[in-house]
């Protein structure tokens, strides 16, 4: 079968974070790396380390891209997961504010890097190209994937692999790693810019579904979706390889010693599941999405996840 890839970009909220986005092209954050000379270093001292600037600033900016329920805004607020993660160890770590700037999810990385703002706060998927561009912390989530289909699941979807050969078409986000799925199994697809894009394709039938991650199309069918329903999570396996993945907060290369002393409090979160739970918990994540003591960022970067199969 040949796959069929196109992208639909249309609801208000994705036009909005481009708008912002490309908005936040013309500008620094007051704190951001743009200000740092490009260089970090981890003595705990100097213009080039980061770290020490923003607990001088006692704020941190954050890029994201408005993913329930990752980081998202409710009534003018950042809210989410991550972001509640973020203000836990950024506030052990002396950064008493987060602030965020709504960013497209694929201008994150190049916004960050542009000095746009100080860290990628969206739960992104820590895959190999996205590494060669940027640093990851350890994982914070491990994820599965569901499909958000029509309520009774009409067409008996169950995976990634129900697609193939049925001539459905299934809605992925640009970016997302189901967009790889999609295309490595050689599906029609359609990409939409933004999790209310996929619902409305589902609902448009433009998709028979809308693969994403489970905790987020949980959180859309719980809170703001009705006549659809989330199927059981699952791991999709390509080419006979299980696809285990985990999200994590990104730095810039650069900025080591805010890295480093991140990854120090996030491991104490990550060891103590009722901490871990304490804190995004709230948000429907539970002990599953803990990650795995043998996922690291390293194998995850590096693509071969044979030692986690």
């Amino acid at each position: 079968m040949q796959n069929r890839r196109s992208f639909i970009r249309g609801s208000g909220l994705v036009l909005s974070a481009a708008a912002l986005g490309g908005l936040a092209a013309c500008s620094r954050t007051s704190t951001g790396g743009g200000d740092t000379g490009g260089s970090d270093s981890s003595d705990g001292g100097g213009g080039g380390n980061l770290l020490s600037q923003l607990q001088d600033a006692g704020k941190i900016t954050v890029g994201f891209a408005g993913e329930a329920p990752y980081s998202f805004e409710d009534g003018g607020e950042l809210k989410g997961a991550t972001v509640a993660m973020h203000r836990e160890i950024f506030g052990e770590l002396g950064i008493d504010t987060v602030e965020g700037k709504l960013t497209d999810w694929g201008s994150l990385i190049p916004g960050l890097n542009a000095g746009q703002f100080d860290a990628v706060s969206a739960g992104m998927s820590i895959l190999p190209d996205r590494c060669a561009q940027a640093a990851f912390s350890h994982p914070e989530f491990q994820y599965t994937t569901a499909l958000m289909v029509p309520e009774g699941n009409p067409k008996g979807l169950k995976d990634m692999h129900s697609f193939e050969d049925s001539g459905l078409t299934v809605a992925t986000m640009s970016g997302a790693i189901e967009s790889s799925y999609a295309e490595d199994l050689g599906l029609d697809s359609i990409e939409v810019g933004g999790p209310q894009d996929g619902v409305d394709a589902l609902k448009a039938g433009n998709a028979a579904a809308f693969a994403l991650t489970a905790i987020s199309l949980n959180w859309l069918a719980d809170n703001t979706v009705d006549g659809v329903e989330v199927t059981e999570s699952f791991v999709a396996n390509i080419n006979g390889v299980k696809q285990f993945g985990a999200g994590a907060t990104v730095f810039r290369k650069e900025d080591t010693s805010l890295l480093d002393a991140y990854n120090e409090k996030l491991d104490e979160i990550i060891a103590d599941p009722e901490r871990y739970l304490s804190i995004v918990g709230d948000f429907g994540f539970t002990k599953e999405e803990l990650p795995p003591e043998e996922m690291t960022t390293e194998i995850l970067c590096s693509g071969d996840l044979s030692a986690l199969q």
